[in-house]
């Protein structure tokens, strides 16, 4: 036989092993729904999570929870767990498993998830706990989620609370702040075995700051490193946009702000805000853009947007309240500056009523790409505490928030279109309980806030997984109120498709490819 023939012959038998394959993992075309030749959906197999280091040595208490909502995926075997950076790279043989004992976790993974639907919880009172790197596998993989929430005390005292996210290579951070009351440190943690180069770029309300070493920073494989913000450059700025780009490599990103007393000199005319929380990245630049769950009783909401696009943005101002969209008065624009952070102090925009603000471009405006976030205040005086929204992405098919609590959560819905459907499910707890299914309407242009099912005969805490059934897009975001000594603590949570399935093409036999 000619080696031309074995060759056709091994090349039919590798197309034909291809084929055969691909048959078996795409979906039955008289069961699915797939359109012919459309791609299919299937559960992704693997999701990876980072948790940026608690920060500060006055956290008393850190709770780490992870979840993954009942899938398609329940035949399938799994494992989730978090563990500290360099017991994850030990595991994978990038350093020594000597290296990955410490104190805190000795190598051990710091939370682990056996079973999808039921979350697990961690609590940890250990000063300097270390970054967290995740992997999920199998049937714990698709729409695995963490969040870690921290009470602090001191000066910034509060409650912190950040979802855990996969690592990118790019971030945007409107609304932190290089002024002398504040304290605000960018994370980066690199989950890999290689090293990760990340540029830091601050922008304020006249453009660029000039700063000293912002560029190729180096972050080391599987390590954190926290950069204090006012460090990076000499000029003190109330409203500043952080943008977090790496050169090689990829990372996670978050800032952790921490907002001090200012001194009696320094106070002027407005009070004194004391508080800490993280500031998570926004969505993706877009045109327009929505910032839900403001709380009722909101004292202050501050918006800070930035247009990183070479157009300026004039932007139309309005708030989704829960009776339809209102403008805001005295607030109805706001004009940014291409490459220029702006701001406007809302005040208690909400009057009383929980509401979403939704930007988008103004009659006579362009449409151009923006950024934002929302700084929200609640209570007055010395009892004054802060916590931060991003503008995020729709819920999507499905959503999922861990480290829900019997009281003191608020879950908000907007769909700032068309009227949505929307399913709630809060899973059963962490130490016990059955999962409760609610299903919610929400009108459109309105925002719906209320507290959250809770799992029949909850014990610990517990998990919640929004699924848009019908209409939308809705938006979302999750309050978790743990007040502290009168102070009125409180974290907000945005929620965004969990992206627990990817499209896979659709593979047919074809012989054709071979030729002559």
């Amino acid at each position: 036989m000619k080696r031309t023939t074995l060759s056709l012959l091994a090349t039919v038998t590798a197309l034909a092993a291809i084929t055969g394959l691909a048959s078996l993992m795409a979906p039955d075309s008289e069961n699915g729904s797939q359109e012919a030749g459309a791609p299919a959906r299937l559960p992704v197999e693997r999701s990876t999570l980072l948790c940026p280091a608690p920060g500060g040595t006055e956290a008393a208490e850190t709770t780490y929870t992870t979840y993954t909502p009942v899938g398609s995926r329940s035949g399938a075997v799994g494992t989730a767990a978090l563990k500290s950076s360099v017991a994850a790279l030990a595991e994978r043989g990038a350093v020594t498993k000597k290296a990955a004992v410490n104190k805190p976790t000795e190598g051990k993974p710091v939370v682990s998830l056996t079973e999808p639907g039921r979350p697990a919880a961690v609590k940890s009172r250990v000063g300097g706990a270390p970054a967290l790197i995740g992997t999920a596998t199998g049937r714990l993989a698709p729409g695995w989620s963490a969040q870690l929430t921290s009470v602090a005390a001191g000066d910034a005292r509060g409650l912190l609370g950040v979802s855990c996210t996969a690592p990118h290579a790019d971030f945007w951070f409107p609304g932190a702040s290089t002024a002398k009351e504040r304290q605000d440190y960018v994370h980066l943690t690199n989950p890999d075995d290689i090293p990760a180069v990340v540029d830091i770029e601050l922008y304020g309300k006249g453009g660029a700051l000039r700063t000293t070493v912002t560029e190729g920073i180096p972050v080391p494989a599987g390590s954190s490193i926290p950069v204090l913000l006012s460090t990076l450059t000499a000029e003190a700025a109330a409203d500043v946009t952080v943008h977090v780009a790496t050169r090689s490599g990829r990372v996670g990103a978050a800032v952790r702000v921490s907002e001090l007393p200012r001194a009696a000199s320094d106070a002027g005319t407005e009070s004194s805000v004391v508080g800490s929380d993280w500031l998570s990245a926004t969505a993706e630049p877009s045109p327009s853009v929505v910032l839900p769950g403001i709380p009722a009783d909101a004292t202050s909401v501050r918006l800070v947007a930035f247009a990183p696009g070479e157009d300026d943005a004039d932007l139309a101002i309005q708030l989704a309240s829960p009776s339809g969209k209102i403008v805001p008065a005295g607030n109805e624009s706001l004009h940014v500056k291409s490459g220029m952070t702006a701001s406007v102090e809302l005040r208690d925009v909400t009057r009383g009523e929980a509401g979403s603000l939704l930007l988008g471009p103004s009659q006579s405006g362009r449409a151009a790409p923006v950024v934002a976030a929302l700084r929200v205040v609640r209570g007055k005086g010395a009892m004054q505490e802060i916590a931060f929204i991003p503008a995020t992405a729709a819920v999507g098919a499905r959503a999922s928030i861990a480290d829900n609590r019997a009281k003191g959560a608020v879950l908000s819905l907007t769909a700032p279109g068309a009227a949505a459907r929307v399913r709630v499910t809060a899973s059963a707890g962490t130490q016990g309980g059955a999962a409760v299914v609610r299903t919610y309407q929400v009108r459109a242009g309105t925002t719906l806030a209320f507290a959250p099912p809770v799992p029949t005969g909850l014990k610990g805490s517990y998990a919640l997984t929004v699924v848009t059934e019908s209409g939308g897009p809705v938006f979302a975001s999750r309050t978790l109120a743990l007040p502290q000594g009168g102070v009125p603590s409180f974290t907000i949570q945005t929620l965004s498709d969990d992206r627990g399935t990817v499209a896979v093409p659709k593979v047919e036999d074809d012989l054709s490819v071979l030729g002559e």
